[in-house]
């Protein structure tokens, strides 16, 4: 285990199969920031948080972020000519991250985003409430439609733009596809600008089982293409999280004139995004947090019209982004925060809510190796030496 002083000979012992192989590491790809902003697609990443070294990240406790650390993840991504999308799944809502942090969290992004002109936009949803103590019925439905006006207004105010996450407590209180419509009509009726709708998947969350009132993915998708259809002018786009390309291309052609498809697919983005010919999706992927230099790049390329090698450069990363997020999908944070901190990006491995145990020693040991693949070890040394130590306190030596 011992490492070279050149890069290419960097090596680590993992296991893999039940055995321990030597993996020789690889040269870092050579990405490049744009010159000028990025025009053939509107691509966020959907960013991260860090926390303290010292911080209580047992679950339950009260966030407590190392928040130089956080922004400056943010404009890394914003250095690539990337968007961040904030204060959503990859920042744990809902999954560690309590509603006192996720409201800082927006304003400092605002702030921060403001200061070099980065595109942000922000979750706004209800869970400032536990869905135990939301009454049924029709008050039920104020009570959450309240919620995400406060969530709204924090969003707003921090200038970015706003990203209606799905409701735990809707999909909790809801008894029918129009109670739904009835929240998010309300909320539309009164947005002063077009808004992004998310629907995430129970891959990601099982709490949001059947949303748009059906667990039958055709009946909720008849739901929210009349949401839609009927707000057109308040709806900036979609974003899908179904890891379904399918199920995109079909929803991306049924979708109004002027709304976009903001792929959520972090399976099937490459293709996704390249598009058919006649139309394609944009992103809003948290996969793109993790790939960001490779993601750029991609996006130069279809900026310069060069779909085939853009398409290259993303499939290079598929098989880092699969990984990352197979089953159980709710544990992608892990791998997100273990790449930033290969990297060098965070002084700890951590996530809030101890999701960092999320993930096996064989699992994270493969995406060491499939970043290392698609050139995403910045610094090979610095990433084998982490490793290295990773292994070493797991027992693997």
């Amino acid at each position: 285990m011992t490492a070279t002083t050149n890069a290419r000979t960097a090596s680590v012992v993992l296991p893999v199969g039940g055995e321990l192989r030597r993996h020789d590491l690889g040269e870092p790809g050579v990405w490049r920031r744009p010159l000028q902003p990025i025009t053939s697609r509107i691509a966020y990443a959907a960013a991260h948080v860090v926390p303290k070294v010292l911080a209580d990240s047992t679950p339950g406790a009260p966030a407590d972020l190392d928040w130089d650390t956080t922004m400056a993840y943010r404009h890394e991504l914003w250095s690539y000519g990337l968007g961040v999308a904030d204060a959503m799944d990859t920042a744990q809502r809902g999954m560690g991250l309590d509603w006192a942090a996720t409201r800082e969290l927006i304003v400092r992004s605002g702030r921060e985003a403001a200061s070099v002109g980065g595109l942000l936009a922000c979750g706004a949803g209800t869970d400032d409430l536990d869905p135990a103590d939301v009454p049924s019925g029709q008050r039920g439905l104020d009570v959450i439609t309240d919620a995400y006006r406060r969530q709204i207004d924090v969003v707003r105010g921090a200038g970015a733009n706003v990203i209606l996450m799905a409701s735990r407590a809707l999909a909790a209180t809801a008894t029918s596809p129009q109670d739904y419509l009835s929240v998010y009509g309300r909320l539309l009726a009164e947005t002063d600008r077009p808004v992004i709708l998310h629907w995430l998947g129970e891959m990601f969350d099982p709490a949001l089982r059947g949303y748009w009132g059906s667990a039958d993915i055709a009946t909720a998708t008849a739901t929210f293409e009349s949401l839609v259809q009927d707000n057109a002018a308040k709806v900036d786009g979609v974003k899908v999280s179904l890891l379904d390309a399918a199920h995109e291309v079909e929803l991306r052609r049924a979708l109004p004139d002027g709304v976009r498809l903001y792929t959520g697919d972090d399976f099937n983005y490459p293709e996704l995004i390249a598009g058919d010919g006649d139309r394609h999706s944009d992103a809003l992927l948290g996969i793109f947090a993790a790939i960001y230099p490779a993601a750029s790049a991609a996006l130069q390329r279809l900026d310069a019209g060069d779909t085939a090698d853009a398409r290259r450069i993303l499939d290079s990363t598929q098989a880092l982004g699969r990984h990352i997020f197979a089953a159980p999908t709710y544990y992608y944070k892990t791998g997100i925060a273990f790449l930033a901190w290969l990297n060098g990006h965070q002084r700890n491995f951590a996530l809030v809510g101890g999701l960092a145990g999320g993930r096996s020693v064989t699992h994270l040991s493969e995406v060491f190796v499939l970043a290392d693949r698609a050139g995403l070890l910045a610094d090979p040394e610095l990433a084998a030496d982490r490793m290295r130590a990773y292994l070493s306190v797991n027992g693997v030596s």
